[in-house]
């Protein structure tokens, strides 16, 4: 929580989060979506093996639903948004890392190379939050690194979507449609590749290409 928000905005974003995961709800509930996991990601889950899940940023709402409940920690800024964010994502069953580069990052970096070095899984949305859209930070790159955790690479692609004028384009689902879900193969990423970052963007990119190929050959 962000200490420096007035109680009036801290009520104010707990009933915005609690509209948020009801709206949710209501897409998912009124719409077909199917969650593809690789092969190599579900048994990285089924062991209880930490790792680092990546999604970008204009992706969250429907990527927070398909894989809640599974007490992943995910790293959320402390500005006003981020207090709206981390509400929904508790309602969802997530736990919140709160801290940006702008602000806290260090000790948010910390906190989540711990999770993530005792065994904790992780969340990442490497261009957030202020972007520019499909950037990677050294941030997550660096978790990788230092854990030798893997990445999880997560895309969707729906049939009813709403993109936001914002930096990131931000996706909002519709109700009424169908949405497919993608979790990739898993990569992982050594203090010494030069490409790491190339890599990262590449595997996040495949996740949505995936994502939405697969809602292309769902309509024939």
């Amino acid at each position: 929580m962000n200490p420096n928000l007035s109680w009036k905005y801290r009520l104010l974003a707990a009933v915005v989060s609690f509209l948020g995961v009801l709206y949710i709800r209501f897409v998912v509930l009124t719409s077909r979506v199917r969650i593809h996991r690789h092969p190599a990601m579900r048994s990285v889950i089924e062991a209880g093996r930490p790792c680092v899940f990546a999604l970008w940023h204009r992706d969250q709402l429907m990527m927070a639903w398909a894989h809640r409940n599974y007490g992943v920690h995910v790293l959320v800024s402390r500005s006003k948004d981020g207090e709206i964010i981390a509400g929904a994502l508790h309602r969802l069953g997530y736990r919140t890392v709160r801290g940006s580069s702008s602000w806290g990052g260090a000790s948010a970096f910390k906190e989540l190379l711990d999770v993530v070095a005792s065994g904790g899984q992780a969340a990442f949305t490497p261009d957030g939050p202020r972007g520019p859209s499909r950037t990677i930070g050294p941030g997550l790159t660096a978790l990788l690194a230092k854990t030798g955790a893997p990445l999880l690479p997560c895309g969707c692609a729906g049939t009813r979507i709403r993109s936001l004028s914002s930096w990131d384009r931000f996706v909002v689902p519709l109700p009424f449609g169908r949405y497919e879900i993608v979790f990739g193969e898993p990569v992982t990423v050594s203090s010494d590749d030069p490409a790491a970052e190339a890599k990262v963007r590449a595997a996040l990119d495949a996740a949505v290409a995936e994502a939405e190929k697969l809602l292309w050959t769902s309509r024939i």
